[in-house]
């Protein structure tokens, strides 16, 4: 599938909040899904409420919120952050 140069910055949403124990194939898909898009030269907001994950590291995401997952949220962050 050839790139949509129409799209410049992609919002990412973590898995929010789980059971402990069970997050680390969430936080993996995450990873990988910011590094494959930074890679392909997206700008990547990323929102989760976990600021311990990985996800949050500086390099996966040209913008990184640590805020609850809540529409409200969701929103406020969308219409300051502009994602395509």
């Amino acid at each position: 599938m050839p790139k949509d140069t129409s799209i410049k910055r992609i919002l990412v949403i973590g898995s929010g909040p789980i059971v402990i124990g069970q997050g680390c194939e969430f936080d993996y898909s995450g990873v990988q899904a910011c590094k494959a898009l930074r890679q392909e030269g997206y700008e990547v907001v990323l929102i989760n409420s976990n600021p311990a994950t990985i996800m949050t590291d500086p390099e996966f995401a040209f913008r990184t919120f640590i805020e609850p997952i809540t529409p409200e949220m969701e929103e406020k962050i969308s219409i300051k952050e502009k994602p395509d």
